[in-house]
């Protein structure tokens, strides 16, 4: 039985991007149901095994006092504020799915080789993702057999949204290069590493089975740069580049290859990989991007008094294409239901102290992963934290000009990230002394 929901909750996490990125509600709602039955069987198990836990580890109350702020604001917000109880019902559920899909993870992924097949089945919903992107992306006269979804020239995959794919991947690459890295062989510590040495790191990372690995974040880099999202590969890289810095001086007895992996990220992956599959459309739009050209920052503009006239409970969860239009001081371009700006939407939603609340909390994980890179020595968690790290710096910056935590699969993989930022730090590893 405790085999039995791990592969449940593999197959969750590989099914959530599916029904168009989990975004509509009766998506949400569905995998709400999956979920919610996999705890039903959680608790029929544990009922009848006593030596199955109940309750995750006490280090997790971090996650469930954020999601447990944002349900109660929700569950207050129905019966006083909100301008549309409705929407905020859904948040309330959409935030209820969230906490059982946690609690499953931080009890049933206790171990590093459970993180590591979790990751792998990330590894492969991100790898489906884009080849199926991509398939539709160069053949336009395909229709998609999902949906029947109308496809642009932008890969969109299985999502309304081609920018909610783009973050999807980045989250996806994240955790496939924190995997990559704990795989490399670690310094053994006798000092530089001679031409020998260096060249053998290379064959390394290109003819040992890691090339499985290190093809298939190809793959979903293509697909990234196929959508054309200019936020989705500039955080994705940025990230990469601040935090593979910030390991140089932190990451605990680096592997010998660490350098020349990331340097292949950018040399492969972004400026060849990139020029083959046309990573110039993503350059030109962010060059012919301008304050003149865009509404996003009105959007943030006019949404500032709508935050200060309800700072402490917002709007309602849900509420902002409700909300917003009576703060909108002038017609824009196009219509927005969404603030893209995740930092103003949930404070005009949940209200200052609750986004404060989920803020901390982002932050909080961020510290515990710089704190594993620095003081554990396995390698796998070492190399988790680095992944996720970069997936939290990621989603900081994605989020201040985009929405993609408004999406179900996008915001259930960061909650999946988190924890696994948190696991990473906390797992005892049981050490067996042997004795001659």
């Amino acid at each position: 039985m405790n085999r039995l929901i791990f592969v449940l909750l593999c197959g969750i996490l590989f099914l959530l991007p599916l029904p168009l990125g989990s975004y509509r509600p009766w998506a949400i709602l569905a995998m709400g149901l999956l979920i919610s039955a996999t705890f039903i069987t959680h608790l029929i198990y544990g009922a009848i095994n006593n030596n199955q836990s109940l309750y995750p580890p006490l280090y997790s109350w971090p996650v469930f006092a954020a999601l447990g702020v944002v349900i109660a604001v929700c569950a207050v917000q129905m019966f006083t504020v909100s301008v549309d109880p409705f929407q905020t019902k859904q948040m309330l559920l959409k935030t209820s799915f969230m906490i059982l899909f946690c609690w499953l993870i931080f009890i049933y992924f206790n171990s590093a080789a459970r993180i590591k097949k979790l990751i792998y089945a990330v590894i492969c919903a991100g790898v489906f993702q884009a080849l199926y992107a991509s398939y539709l992306n160069l053949s336009p006269d395909v229709v998609s057999p999902i949906f029947g979804y109308k496809h642009t020239d932008r890969a969109i995959g299985t999502f309304t949204y081609s920018n909610f794919l783009a973050n999807y991947l980045a989250l996806c690459l994240c955790l496939g290069i924190g995997v990559l890295v704990s795989e490399l062989k670690r310094n053994n510590g006798k000092g530089k590493n001679t031409l020998k040495q260096t060249l053998r790191a290379w064959a390394e990372i290109l003819l040992s089975s890691k090339i499985v690995l290190r093809i298939s974040l190809i793959i979903i880099i293509v697909a990234l740069i196929l959508t054309r999202s200019r936020m989705g590969n500039s955080a994705f890289f940025i990230a990469l580049m601040v935090v593979s810095f910030l390991a140089l001086f932190v990451y605990n007895n680096k592997p010998k290859a660490f350098k020349l992996l990331i340097v292949s990220f950018f040399i492969i992956d972004l400026i060849i990989i990139g020029a083959i599959f046309d990573v110039e459309k993503v350059k030109q739009r962010i060059s012919e991007t301008s304050i003149a050209s865009e509404t996003r920052d009105e959007v943030v503009r006019d949404s500032i008094p709508l935050i200060l006239d309800k700072p402490l409970l917002g709007s309602g969860g849900g509420t902002f294409y409700t909300a917003f239009p009576a703060y909108q001081s002038e017609p824009y371009s196009g219509y927005y239901d969404n603030a893209h700006n995740d930092y103003i939407q949930f404070a005009v939603e949940l209200g200052i102290p609750a986004t404060a609340a989920l803020g901390l909390l982002v932050l909080y994980c961020l510290w515990l992963c710089v704190a594993t890179m620095r003081k554990r020595k396995t390698a796998l968690f070492q190399g988790v934290a680095f992944g996720c790290a970069i997936a939290i710096i990621d989603m900081l910056l994605h989020s201040s000009v985009d929405y993609s935590l408004q999406a179900g699969a996008n915001s259930m993989l960061f909650m999946v990230i988190l924890c696994l930022a948190i696991l990473s730090n906390k797992i005892v590893v049981k050490r067996v002394r042997s004795f001659k």
